[in-house]
């Protein structure tokens, strides 16, 4: 924490006529570029030696929190392990430095891992095929939404403008539906978090060309109405839509198509294990039933992104048949732990019994102003990161907590430790909560002010 590289930026380090690096010599004629691809002027770049620059970035790496550093419970995004023969088997050069456009009899070792991932994920949803073009889960809502538009054209039925979305889902739904030029169509969850029958009832009408839903909802509660809704979407004409990002709790259990639902897309980052933050890579395969194959559309010239699909491929067969049964039961048990330990000092509004995740509506006790943000902060100072907070918007202090299956109990045990101390400290000392983070190398962000103003360049007085 003392070292005078840590926490600084490049350019503070920089001193003109230092320099740590050295280009060979190229290997090309020269040639000269047009006078209006020139600069007028020599880039500001920092001037630092080899040993300045290595250490800055090297200490600044320490600052990231991943699943290797410690549990990450966000809900909803299932930040889970991702062992290391994933990324070995990815980085192998034999799939590494394959190129799409190479002659097919050289990649026939990459086509047979593309089709046995669309086998095994079909057999795991209960769907007959899938695409694994879509490049993110959005990208995926997108082409599963495509395909329902182009099936209710084909059958002449242009009418069918309306997808249903429950109040509770992921803004990703509505936004995917209004980007694929359909109308949303917002239906109301009951007191127990569940969609509510009768409010479907009354907005279904032969305009309607899908319900899009997440089972376990984004409650992590399962949706014991499902084959109801089912029918009341299929008499209507409708299709069903399956938002994958909560498949965890049911892997083992049951699958989405023995629901009755038409079309599934799938975040792979989410259920099976490959990398996830920073903006990607990402990967969204969408499954369809017998008879939706041939809607499949063209969104994507390849296989979308082929060594995010070998680390998922790699992670179903590491764990084989009998062990991803596993998976479920586990994620079920390790967030039920969680939260029967913490609905004391943390408001449960759902008693229900949940699936992979839950809800908590801040503290019980808000009689100091403490909160849901001022909870999150503080979770840094003990090296947890913080679970997803304000979502979803069903209650004004969410914490969606998700420790997911991979988490042994000391460490759900230290998480609970840790949350009940900062309850306690909320009651007693709550200008500790609320000034936290107290321990990170940067401390508490006007959140608000950095979305709205941000500074994305170096101030040239700052050195």
């Amino acid at each position: 924490m003392n070292n005078k590289l840590y926490g600084h930026l490049i350019f503070e380090l920089s001193h003109p006529g230092r320099q740590g690096y050295s280009l060979p010599k190229s290997e090309f004629p020269q040639h000269d570029l047009p006078k209006g691809s020139l600069r007028e002027k020599q880039a500001d770049l920092p001037e630092c030696d080899e040993l300045t620059v290595v250490r800055h970035y090297t200490n600044h790496s320490g600052n990231n929190f991943g699943v290797d550093n410690g549990c990450y419970p966000l809900g909803s995004c299932t930040m889970k392990y991702n062992p290391k023969i994933n990324d070995e088997i990815a980085a192998s050069a034999a799939f590494q430095n394959l190129h799409p456009l190479q002659p097919e009899s050289t990649t026939q070792g990459a086509e047979e891992a593309v089709c046995t991932l669309r086998k095994v994920l079909a057999s795991i949803t209960g769907m007959a095929d899938f695409t694994l073009k879509p490049c993110a889960g959005a990208h995926g809502e997108l082409t599963g939404l495509m395909i329902i538009k182009a099936y209710h054209e084909s059958r002449g039925d242009s009418k069918r403008v309306k997808v249903i979305v429950p109040d509770s889902a992921h803004g990703t739904n509505p936004a995917s539906a209004a980007v694929c030029g359909l109308e949303v169509v917002e239906v109301k969850s009951k007191q127990d978090g569940t969609v509510d029958i009768d409010d479907l009832r009354s907005k279904l009408d032969d305009n309607v060309a899908a319900m899009m839903m997440t089972n376990p909802n984004t409650l992590g509660l399962f949706e014991h109405d499902i084959e109801d809704i089912v029918k009341m979407v299929h008499d209507r004409g409708g299709l069903m839509y399956y938002d994958g990002a909560n498949l965890n709790p049911l892997l083992g259990v049951c699958r989405p198509g023995d629901m009755g639902f038409d079309v599934v897309h799938l975040n792979l980052h989410k259920t099976f294990s490959t990398p996830h933050g920073g903006g990607g890579p990402g990967s969204g395969p969408v499954g369809v039933r017998e008879g939706l194959q041939e809607f499949f559309p063209m969104v994507n010239p390849y296989h979308g992104n082929f060594l995010v699909e070998l680390r998922a491929l790699t992670y179903i067969l590491t764990l084989g048949k009998e062990n991803i049964k596993q998976v479920g039961p586990l994620a079920t048990l390790n967030a039920t732990y969680i939260k029967s330990r913490l609905k004391d000092v943390y408001d449960l509004p759902i008693e229900a019994l949940s699936k992979h995740e839950f809800v908590f509506d801040g503290l019980r006790d808000k009689s100091t102003g403490v909160t849901t943000m001022d909870v999150a902060k503080r979770l840094l100072d003990f090296g947890f990161h913080a679970p997803t907070i304000y979502f979803p918007l069903l209650f004004h202090e969410a914490m969606m907590i998700e420790p997911t299956e991979n988490e042994s109990l000391e460490t759900l045990d230290s998480f609970v430790d840790v949350m009940r101390r900062i309850a306690k400290e909320a009651a007693e000392q709550p200008e500790i909560v609320k000034g936290a983070p107290q321990h990170t190398p940067i401390s508490r962000v006007d959140d608000v002010m950095a979305a709205r103003n941000p500074i994305l360049i170096f101030p040239e007085n700052a050195q």
